[in-house]
């Protein structure tokens, strides 16, 4: 193996910025395109970590530093790794743009799950994807390892917006501005029984969604809306 380089001795793999109530955690290896290598992934795990242990962090903004927000798996690292074991636990790690609740990209952004070309059906990508875009689009992508446009990631709903590309982050941070603003506690609430309900069949999601709805009732920050809604006020969220 090649030694490491003097950006992977000395820089950090994950660089966080926080700016109220909204933690950016920007992957940093642009020269190389941003690559799922494990220490990238080690590294972004142990940030998304201590991000969910802050409470005055809101909302998590991925992003990625240079030109390209992330080349996917690292295929040198995989190759060198030739045991099932530890393939395994790489593929076992998290997935990014199909998993995170929102995505915003630039109008000149490009998508693909490319691993067939390579001889790596991408199988593990497809499932946050598959859960995102109609079958026949995902298995598009997954045939033929073509790059799609943002308009067609769009289209397909594989992001929420498209941005020019000198006007990315505004975009970004107006959408997080929009959720910051609004009660954390039941934004978090929220969005678990939400994630619960859509994994199960039409009977069973609303049970849970109805037990969602009775919890959320529970918190003071939904008789604090209830009020300032009925009062014509701005609600003063607490949180809980």
């Amino acid at each position: 193996m090649n030694a490491p380089s003097k950006t992977e001795v000395e820089a950090p793999y994950v660089l966080r910025e926080d700016k109220d109530g909204v933690a950016t955690l920007t992957l940093n290896r642009g020269d190389r395109m941003n690559p799922l290598s494990t220490a990238m992934l080690s590294a972004l795990r142990a940030g998304l970590d201590r991000v969910a242990k802050d409470a005055d962090a809101k909302v998590v903004v991925l992003a990625g530093a240079g030109k390209h927000f992330c080349a996917g798996h690292d295929l040198r690292e995989m190759r060198s790794h030739p045991g099932k074991a530890w393939q395994k636990a790489l593929f076992e790690q998290c997935q990014l743009v199909s998993m995170c609740d929102l995505a915003v990209a630039s109008e000149v952004a490009q998508f693909a799950l490319p691993g067939v070309k390579s001889g790596i059906f991408c199988t593990t990508p497809g499932v946050g994807v598959a859960r995102n875009l109609a079958r026949k689009h995902t298995l598009e992508m997954l045939f033929t390892g073509d790059l799609i446009d943002a308009k067609t990631a769009l289209a397909w709903g594989l992001v929420n917006r498209v941005a020019p590309l000198a006007g990315l982050d505004a975009e970004v941070d107006k959408l997080a501005r929009k959720i910051v603003a609004h009660s954390s506690a039941v934004v978090s609430m929220g969005k678990r029984f939400f994630y619960d309900q859509a994994e199960k069949g039409l009977v069973d999601a609303y049970s849970l969604a109805s037990e969602g709805m009775a919890c959320n009732m529970m918190l003071e920050d939904a008789g604090e809306g209830i009020d300032a809604f009925i009062q014509k006020r701005r609600p003063d969220w607490r949180g809980r």
